[in-house]
């Protein structure tokens, strides 16, 4: 049997980008309209302050307005949120993202609220969530939609294909299913009680693993030829001894990958897939954002 053939996220991110910017350019020379990204960062988690350099690099190498704000462990929530508001009314910022997870004390979900949903590029505000389940407009957040602009890109029309998402997060699997649904799926969302979850993971054309448990989706859940969106990003010990015993770790999606290439027609890898789009995708949802505001047809 051949072998799975690896999407290639890193070629289809930097092909957004480069659409982002051009969009960003033509915005600018027929509007006047420079697209404007805020992004704020609470305390010194490593992993998110590595997440937030790359969209500020990124949004500036596409043209945009791009500002951080770095604030301590201790802010409050007020001063948070009293940020927000101003990031809210601030005519030059078109897209609030605020890095989550946040430091132990500060409410995310009243944070979140707070953000104007005509900014939230986050696509996490109930309102871009509630219009995304009634197919409106909507911003969406941006780890589905990559995992959808990877599948477009790869599959073509993805109509009266069967989709199984595992995995019922407001992050990632409630939306890429609202997604699909849109796409014209037939889609079964799957979790931890589901019956017999392998045979249901078998029964899927296109199978989103995002659960957030390492390696859970063995070869035998998946369907031959099926593709595979593995959205999982775990931190595991390495299988050399002597490198587990060092302490040294590596990130492992939440597919079998390496068994999985021999059954699945179309795999995205771990590291390198799915977290690749994040960025690109945030782009394009400040992008959209700009448009909406400025009344220019999105």
């Amino acid at each position: 049997m051949s072998q799975a053939q690896i999407i290639d996220a890193k070629l289809i991110a930097e092909s957004l980008r480069e659409e982002v910017g051009r969009e960003v350019a033509r915005l600018k020379t027929d509007h006047g309209l420079t697209p404007g990204l805020a992004v704020v960062l609470v305390g010194e988690d490593p992993a998110s302050q590595t997440y937030v350099r790359s969209k500020g690099e990124h949004s500036k190498a596409a043209g945009m307005h791009s500002v951080t704000h770095r604030l301590p462990d201790d802010t409050t929530q007020a001063d948070l949120l009293a940020l927000v508001e101003t990031l809210n009314r601030d005519p030059a910022i078109h897209g609030i993202l605020v890095q989550l997870p946040l430091p132990a004390g500060l409410d995310e979900k009243s944070v979140i609220n707070a953000i104007d949903p005509a900014k939230d590029v986050d696509g996490l505000h109930p309102m871009n969530a509630g219009y995304l389940a009634q197919g409106l407009p909507a911003l969406v957040p941006c780890t589905p939609t990559g995992c959808m602009v990877l599948l477009e890109r790869t599959l073509g029309s993805l109509s009266g294909k069967r989709a199984v998402v595992v995995g019922r997060s407001v992050l990632v699997g409630k939306p890429v299913a609202q997604l699909l649904l849109a796409a014209d799926c037939t889609v079964t969302i799957a979790h931890s009680r589901t019956q017999d979850l392998p045979a249901v993971c078998r029964e899927a054309d296109i199978l989103v693993a995002a659960v957030g448990r390492p390696r859970m989706v063995k070869a035998d859940w998946i369907k031959p030829g099926a593709t595979v969106i593995d959205v999982g990003i775990n931190r595991v010990p390495f299988d050399n001894p002597e490198q587990a015993a060092a302490g040294k770790t590596k990130l492992v999606g939440d597919v079998a990958y390496k068994e999985a290439l021999a059954v699945a027609g179309h795999i995205t890898p771990v590291p390198g897939g799915v977290g690749l789009m994040t960025v690109a995708c945030l782009l394009q949802n400040t992008v959209t954002a700009a448009k909406r505001i400025a009344g220019i047809e999105a």
